[in-house]
């Protein structure tokens, strides 16, 4: 979101044309999201208000050459819930060492 009201999709690495020239455009150029102005002003207020986040989910091509964006609306892990996640990360490296092992 920019001072504007305009949501900006940052860091997404679109390919250039592999058939253009110098004049191609810059991969990590930062895009403008275009939707109406209620779906602009939605999504605001619930990132606002109720600390969500936006989160690109896909990325595809039109048939006409347009890169369009699935946005969802997410919520950060509390605390606990990443330390469970990174403990659950760390029981299954220890059985996938122990599998190698005893092979």
């Amino acid at each position: 979101m920019d001072a504007r009201g305009e949501l900006i999709l940052h860091n997404c690495h679109i390919s250039p044309y592999s058939h253009g020239n110098i004049m191609n455009h810059d991969p990590l150029r930062p895009r403008k999201l275009l939707l109406h102005r209620k779906e602009i002003n939605k999504l605001m207020g619930q990132t606002q208000q109720k600390g969500l986040t936006l989160v690109p989910l896909r990325i595809y091509f039109t048939p006409r050459g347009h890169a369009k964006v699935e946005l969802a609306l997410a919520r950060g892990k509390k605390h606990h819930d990443r330390r469970e996640s990174i403990k659950e990360r760390e029981a299954g490296r220890e059985m996938e060492r122990a599998m190698k092992s005893g092979r």
